[in-house]
């Protein structure tokens, strides 16, 4: 156990890692909650029932840790997070504060939607194909498309109302 446990840290940490620094844009924090979705492996390897491909699985508990983690903080700024924000920004600050405002404002609407469609919606984000959503979901491809093209429709329609443009 101990042994497949190593593989799996050894085959998907980098992976876990950058999925997490692309929603986090902080080295330090996608560390913190790559060692923090690799405890959770330790803990619920035993409920792991094979229903999906691990990576699936370790995606799916990274991204619950992406989730738990923005819940717990409550949308609090720090200082040192603004100016980090601001000496590292590239583009226009304003333009980057409507940026992640925006993506945080989406992944707020996808938490209201059903877990299925939430997960397929972030499947499609994490690169995974409609055949590949269709499969786990027991579903044909073309409603897995549906389902996609709903839920992108419906969350674009909320933010164009609340004032975020054509995003």
């Amino acid at each position: 156990m101990q042994e497949a446990l190593k593989e799996l840290f050894t085959n998907y940490y980098k992976d876990i890692y950058t999925y997490l620094y692309s929603l986090s844009h902080n080295a330090s924090l996608s560390e913190d909650l790559t060692s923090e979705v690799f405890l959770e492996v330790v803990k619920s390897i035993t409920k792991f029932r094979g229903e999906s491909d691990i990576k699936t699985w370790l995606f799916a508990i990274a991204r619950h840790k992406w989730f738990a983690y923005l819940r717990k903080k409550k949308r609090q700024v720090k200082t040192e997070v603004l100016m980090e924000f601001y000496e590292n920004s590239t583009k226009n600050m304003d333009e980057d504060y409507q940026n992640h405002a925006l993506v945080e404002r989406i992944y707020t609407l996808l938490e209201a939607e059903s877990e299925r469609t939430r997960n397929i919606v972030l499947m499609r984000i994490e690169g995974f194909s409609f055949y590949e959503i269709g499969v786990k979901y027991s579903i044909s491809e073309a409603s897995a498309r549906v389902i996609d093209f709903r839920a992108k429709a419906k969350i674009r329609k909320i933010l164009k109302e609340e004032g975020f443009g054509n995003e």
